[in-house]
């Protein structure tokens, strides 16, 4: 069955960053189940398994554009250490939530002085170019479920 629109696709992958570095894989684990068109995964990622089938194996190079975003400096903001969200200490790397006009979001701080924290919005992946290696495990029709909440549910999905 080829991946198409609303198919749930099973795949395992790794990333690597331009010096060949592996980023993240699913190797040594379960595999990733996502629901095909639903963003779920790297635009460029979901375009280059378009159409692929069981078994197929690939190894796409993604530009920022199409993988985690390009860097935007107006993400790295001051903010108050008080409106800060975090399970720990606020210390430079430490991942914390901030109210945003879009809602919360995850940011990761940069630096901490006095009552402020410098936090950068950006996706840690975004600017760089990325490069997937990827083999389609398993395509199937995803259910009406998966369909109007948007994501698998499963061994490797959602709710898992």
């Amino acid at each position: 069955m080829p991946i198409s629109k609303d198919k749930a696709v099973t795949i395992h992958y790794a990333v690597k960053n331009e010096a060949g570095e592996t980023l993240d894989t699913s190797r040594g684990r379960d595999p990733l189940t996502y629901l095909h068109g639903g963003g779920n995964i790297v635009l460029g990622l979901e375009k280059a398994l378009e159409g692929k089938d069981t078994g197929a194996k690939l190894e796409v190079t993604l530009p920022p554009e199409e993988a985690y975003g390009v860097r935007d400096e107006k993400n790295v903001r001051n903010v108050p250490l008080r409106k800060l969200a975090t399970d720990g200490t606020i210390a430079a790397g430490a991942p914390v939530r901030v109210q945003t006009a879009d809602g919360v979001q995850m940011a990761r701080v940069v630096a901490v002085r006095g009552d402020y924290a410098t936090v950068d919005l950006n996706h840690p992946l975004a600017g760089m170019p990325l490069a997937f290696e990827v083999e389609v495990v398993a395509v199937r029709d995803a259910t009406a479920e998966e369909l109007a909440h948007g994501h698998v549910h499963g061994p490797g999905g959602h709710h898992g």
